[in-house]
């Protein structure tokens, strides 16, 4: 039984000698594809390096990247490197829960009340429209130079684009689902908990992968004007 085994095993084992040229010719496609990527960031490095030591590159505003390993081998020589990386992770998730939180509930009104939404909807797309880094100065004004500071700015970062998509998803729900919870003596409450919101979880899952990509752009910024 044993040797009956190994050799059914051995003959799925056999490939053609074309599956076998293309096997070849796709891992030798994988050495090239990871070659010229290595090849980029190190030409990245290398003249980043260069135009900062003559002088082509402000070195006070870009550094340099034997400034920057310098710099990383220093502070985590003092510890200062873990306890700044675990502020800004904590300010990031911070942003990232409001972010997420905020942006359903007020897509849920918006969804909820269409008198409130053709109020606000112009004001949302406005909002969205602005740079990135617009608000966080106002923010700093208003505020101070604080850790509250820099979680409001990386919010409204990713807060109006949360608001927008997730409000146009909820309104995309098939039609015949929501007539079938009326129909059946359902409520606007049962449509939301019933429909709108188990059929847009893709969608909100999806938004949150951007929201956490954007939250550390914004606490990012916020560090960097506020300091």
């Amino acid at each position: 039984m044993s040797r009956m085994h190994k050799q059914v095993e051995g003959e799925s084992l056999n490939i053609s000698a074309a599956q076998q040229d293309f096997i070849r010719n796709h891992r030798t496609q994988l050495r090239w594809v990871r070659f010229y990527q290595l090849l980029i960031l190190i030409s990245f490095i290398a003249a980043w390096e260069i135009t900062a030591r003559l002088g082509i590159l402000n070195s006070f505003v870009f550094s340099s990247p034997s400034r920057v390993i310098k710099t990383i081998v220093q502070m985590t020589a003092t510890g200062q490197l873990l306890y700044h990386v675990g502020i800004t992770l904590l300010e990031t998730l911070g942003s990232f829960f409001l972010v997420n939180v905020l942006g359903i509930l007020m897509a849920i009104i918006l969804w909820w009340n269409n008198s409130i939404s053709k109020v606000l909807e112009p004001y949302l797309i406005v909002l969205n429209s602005l740079p990135k880094s617009a608000l966080a100065p106002v923010f700093i004004v208003w505020l101070g130079n604080n850790v509250k500071t820099i979680i409001v700015a990386a919010v409204s970062v990713a807060i109006f684009a949360t608001v927008i998509n997730l409000y146009s998803n909820f309104h995309e729900v098939e039609e015949d689902k929501i007539k079938l919870i009326y129909t059946l003596g359902g409520k606007k409450k049962d449509v939301l908990f019933k429909v709108v919101l188990p059929g847009n979880i893709p969608s909100i899952i999806s938004q949150m992968k951007v929201n956490i990509g954007l939250s550390l752009v914004g606490v990012i910024i916020g560090e960097f004007l506020a300091a």
